[in-house]
């Protein structure tokens, strides 16, 4: 019997869970899936009492305990958060055990790349939603394109995790994935990517100020900034050569002004402590990064005349919602402005019960072919089902699960770190993901 290690049965795990413990049930697959959690009733809860799977204790601090479950395990998929992965990687190496996660090639999990070619083991990374479908479906395309004899002039790609229209608040945003991510967005350095030959920047500061805006079919406009870093893929893409290379994150329409707010004045700052902030109201707490102006001014009329936007626009009426100008005491202890902020947005953007959410992501490709030039824009849209199998949980959590399965059935043979942009492995977990009801739609133009 071989056995797959599932770590963390949070949200984007849920489907993960299912997919496998299905295939498990199949009479060709000889599985046992164990789902490791922090919270064990909560990993009982995704088994479902499911005869292929058994749910478990799992603290990956506990080194003896962790050691020994991944020594067990011919497999493991972390859904920790992404720094603790290398602790699982290099006991995986150890024990020769694949590991699969859908998080970004940290420069420490890269490291490990000549040892877990030594152990014979693949170390595959970034295979979720974005990361991971944008770059399979990416290199699908991207590849058919060469091998026709096309030359790709510029590529964009975006990617946003929403709620779904019918549940939007005024915001149009709930977290239905990491909340620290949100927060602190720009803030690793300025936004790099490539146009028209030339490498551009944008400073975190310009970051939601620069915006484009998308159109999806059957869905409207998005707003989109920039990721982090687009010069990064150029390599693993293959298009060192391509003039346009942009990758950028999708809000709803109205979201980016309202955000680039926050950062103007300065509530998104994580590098410095807030005196006194345990006891200070939330209005007392805005208030003193507003100059005074004089004249005595209100609340409202002071954050207007500060941004330069209307009183009664719906900028103020967001800050308002989200009862900053309240006097709510903050309560957090020795925080920076992006704690505090991140406290009261986990209480107002939650994802309830009733909520379903909504993964929305397009590429858009201009290339030559001979003399003729062409362009095609690939979308898909991904909606949750419920609050528990959700658009991220079935994009993040399937790909995983699916290149786990590749794994366990050993059709994929390379080892190292790896990420998902090569056939062997984006072909099969494309077709599999179609058959699970997410495919791209193509417009030729």
């Amino acid at each position: 019997m071989k056995k797959a290690l599932i770590i963390g049965a949070g949200r984007s795990a849920s489907s993960a869970i299912t997919y496998l413990l299905e295939q498990a049930s199949k009479g060709d697959f000889d599985w046992e899936i164990r789902v490791g959690d922090f919270n064990p009733e909560l990993a009982r809860a995704k088994v479902g009492g499911h005869p292929k799977g058994e749910a478990i204790f799992f603290d990956v601090f506990d080194e003896a305990l962790r050691r020994r479950e991944v020594e067990a395990a011919q497999m493991v998929i972390s859904f920790l958060p992404p720094h603790l992965h290398v602790l699982v990687a290099k006991d995986c190496i150890e024990f020769k055990t694949h590991l699969v996660t859908a998080s970004y090639v940290s420069d420490e999990m890269q490291a490990l790349d000549a040892e877990a070619r030594k152990a014979g083991i693949l170390l595959l990374n970034e295979l979720g939603a974005d990361p991971g479908i944008d770059h399979m479906s990416a290199m699908e395309t991207i590849d058919r394109i060469k091998a026709e004899g096309g030359k790709l002039e510029a590529f964009r790609s975006y990617c946003g995790a929403l709620i779904a229209p019918e549940c939007n608040n005024i915001w149009g945003y709930k977290f239905t994935w990491a909340p620290r991510n949100i927060i602190l967005a720009g803030q690793g350095g300025p936004a790099r990517y490539m146009k028209d030959g030339h490498i551009r920047y944008i400073p975190s500061l310009r970051l939601f100020a620069q915006v484009d805006t998308i159109e999806i079919p059957g869905y409207g406009s998005f707003e989109a900034y920039a990721n982090r870093n687009s010069l990064g893929y150029r390599k693993p893409y293959g298009l060192m050569d391509t003039a346009t290379m942009y990758r950028a994150t999708l809000r709803m329409p109205g979201f980016c002004q309202a955000w680039d707010a926050l950062v103007r004045i300065g509530l998104t700052d994580n590098s410095y402590k807030v005196d006194y902030s345990a006891t200070m109201p939330w209005r007392e707490f805005l208030m003193s990064y507003i100059p005074e102006f004089g004249g005595g001014l209100s609340n409202e009329a002071r954050l207007a005349k500060y941004l330069n936007v209307e009183e009664d626009g719906e900028i103020i009426e967001k800050i308002k919602w989200t009862g900053m100008l309240s006097e709510q005491p903050i309560f957090l202890e020795n925080a920076s402005p992006a704690d505090i902020l991140q406290d009261l947005l986990e209480k107002k953007w939650v994802f309830e019960a009733g909520d379903t959410d909504m993964l929305v992501m397009q590429h858009q490709y201009e290339w030559t072919l001979g003399r003729e030039r062409k362009r095609m824009h690939s979308s898909l849209v991904v909606m949750g089902e419920d609050s528990v199998q959700t658009a991220i949980s079935r994009t993040v959590g399937l790909p995983a699960a699916m290149g786990a399965k590749l794994l366990m059935e050993n059709k994929l043979t390379r080892t190292g770190v790896a990420i998902p942009t090569t056939p062997d492995i984006y072909a099969p977990i494309l077709r599999d993901l179609e058959n699970h009801g997410i495919i791209f739609t193509h417009e030729e133009f």
